[in-house]
């Protein structure tokens, strides 16, 4: 009986010592469903620090993000296409901030907190990288969206694995086929090599470009012909990835030269022995982001013999032009289907690299068509060009 008697005194002065707390968290619900304006935490954060409602995406498209750290002095909010946002801190070392409106869109974010990047520790959703992996939030919008998930057919999503004798490691890629695939059925599909940029892995085009939904959106729209999408992993030297590599240019081109002959040699006739793929250069096409939008060029004007169809989106280039290309002429217009060059007004690499692009294939006589639009190096401009991009393909005139 004395065990017990202690017992019960025992939860009593822990319910004593929980009151004030609790009536802290009822007096807030209450002034919230009266209309007051809302604390800038939930009141389970006073008890579970870590449930704190992180992103939350309000009904006029503003965003708070919430970040627990007492200790910080400075929080800085990171988000893709935007300026560095401060955070402020307020009770229980909770630093906050509000942006936007923003349009409808997935944003990646990380939280800056003195000089250190950290992940939202209260956001499951991950937009993955091999450098800087960092959270997501997703803004939605009308299903008129191209990467908006509709009630439409879906394709699969297949990962496969092999050893790269090129290269030297074992290594994967992802493939994309479309809705009423059947592998063991006669009719056979166009394919699409999609490239990804420098740090990213060959999950990017799905994980967080979306390139699944939206080629799922557009085929069902009728706008785009049901093809297979091949994302492998874009590089030649893996070890252009360490700290301190990026700027050396043998490396560069050794990555460059290492993945064009993995993608010829290996990716490509396991994918045509695997997949029900119509070959030939008028049924295959290649185009990439940024690293992968200048691999995209390498590998497809100088195999027009393989490649119809190329498209860049804000590629970036080695510097000598006449050494990459150095068969090129206006004699491949011929040959040449759709050269799609593609870039962001406000990307840094608009000058440096695709002014100067275009200008040389002027000069080359080489057609091609350039499109511009609002927007820095992110992935919200590079969903758009593959939106743009994938209804030009496998058509008998796309020019």
């Amino acid at each position: 009986m004395h065990r017990v008697s202690s017992l019960i005194g025992c939860q009593k002065s822990v319910w004593v010592a929980l009151l004030p707390f609790l009536m802290a968290s009822v007096t807030s619900l209450r002034a919230q469903n009266a209309g007051a304006p809302r604390a800038s935490h939930p009141p389970q954060a006073f008890f579970f620090p870590w449930l704190l409602h992180s992103p939350q995406v309000h009904a006029n498209d503003k965003v708070t993000f919430r970040f627990r750290d007492p200790n910080a002095h400075k929080v800085v909010l990171l988000l893709e296409g935007a300026k560095p946002a401060p955070m402020k801190k307020g009770d229980h070392g909770i630093w906050s901030v509000t942006v936007g409106p923003l349009q409808p869109e997935y944003y990646g974010y990380s939280f800056l907190a003195d000089g250190v990047s950290l992940m939202d520790p209260s956001n499951p959703l991950i937009k993955p990288n091999l450098l800087n992996p960092q959270s997501m939030v997703y803004v939605p919008g009308p299903s008129t969206l191209p990467w908006q998930m509709n009630n439409v057919p879906h394709g699969v999503v297949h990962h496969q694995f092999f050893h790269s004798d090129v290269v030297g490691d074992n290594r994967d890629f992802y493939v994309y086929t479309p809705p009423g695939y059947n592998p063991r059925g006669r009719k056979r599909y166009p394919v699409l090599y999609l490239l990804h940029g420098f740090s990213d892995g060959a999950d990017a085009w799905t994980d967080v470009g979306r390139a699944n939904i939206i080629l799922d959106n557009l085929i069902a729209q009728g706008k785009a012909k049901p093809m297979i999408v091949v994302m492998p992993l874009g590089y030649g030297a893996p070890q252009i990835l360490k700290p301190g590599k990026l700027g050396n240019m043998a490396l560069a081109k050794e990555n460059l030269t290492k993945f064009s002959q993995s993608l010829l040699t290996e990716v490509m006739p396991r994918v045509e022995k695997d997949y029900r793929v119509l070959t030939g250069r008028a049924n295959t096409a290649i185009a990439g982001l940024s690293m992968g939008g200048g691999e995209s060029l390498f590998v497809g004007l100088n195999h027009l013999n393989r490649f119809a169809w190329v498209g860049a989106f804000s590629a970036g280039l080695l510097p000598d032009l006449n050494q990459e290309f150095p068969r090129l002429s206006a004699k491949d217009n011929a040959r040449l289907r759709l050269l799609w060059i593609a870039c962001g007004e406000q990307d840094t690499l608009v000058g440096p690299f695709n002014v100067k692009l275009r200008a040389w294939l002027r000069k080359k006589g080489v057609d091609f068509t350039k499109i511009e639009t609002p927007g820095v190096h992110s992935w919200m401009v590079w969903r758009g060009n593959l939106a743009a991009f994938a209804p030009l393909l496998f058509r008998k005139h796309s020019r």
